[in-house]
């Protein structure tokens, strides 16, 4: 279940969160909106493609704004840059490809949130569980069977490199 900040137009879920409307705001939300699982740096690219000069400053500024306030969510897979994504309020989960970083969303595990019960709360209330699944992609399992393709992360899929451009990183 998606909270209620996270349906409508950007305008409208900045002003359900009680943020002013600003240009790299919407900008921010919108290129997230259509590209999950983007890094800071893919989403001061975007805010610049759309909107001309952007300070990193700013995109920072934005992000954890929107993250505090419940619009977007922060993650971070181990050895990866941190991500960002819409979806929030539903305690879903990630796939992470060792070799490309590509990062894809998989729906709880069991059951409702926090859909995994530790075997001692040691008295905690817990509210939600964050797992991240590590394995390799079916991008870079065709590259493994092919020795003359490799791919490499580009922070929102994979690109095609050539064999031995890239070394895959250890898990």
């Amino acid at each position: 279940m998606q909270d209620a900040a996270a349906g409508g137009s950007p305008e409208e879920r900045l002003r359900a969160v009680g943020l002013r409307i600003t240009a790299p705001r919407v900008a921010a939300l919108t290129f997230l909106d259509e590209h999950p699982h983007a890094t800071a740096d893919d989403v001061a690219e975007g805010l610049r493609a759309g909107l001309g000069a952007v300070a990193t400053q700013t995109v920072y500024d934005v992000l954890r704004a929107c993250s505090e306030r419940g619009l977007l969510r922060r993650i971070e897979p181990a050895g990866s840059a941190v991500r960002y994504e819409v979806r929030v309020g539903d305690n879903h989960h990630h796939l992470v490809c060792r070799q490309c970083a590509a990062v894809v969303d998989v729906d709880c595990s069991v059951g409702a949130a926090p859909c995994l019960t530790p075997s001692d709360d040691h008295g905690f209330v817990i509210d939600e569980a964050e797992v991240t699944f590590w394995g390799v992609c079916p991008e870079c399992q065709a590259a493994q069977a092919d020795p003359n393709r490799r791919t490499v992360g580009d922070g929102g899929g994979t690109v095609e490199a050539p064999a031995g451009a890239i070394t895959p990183r250890a898990g």
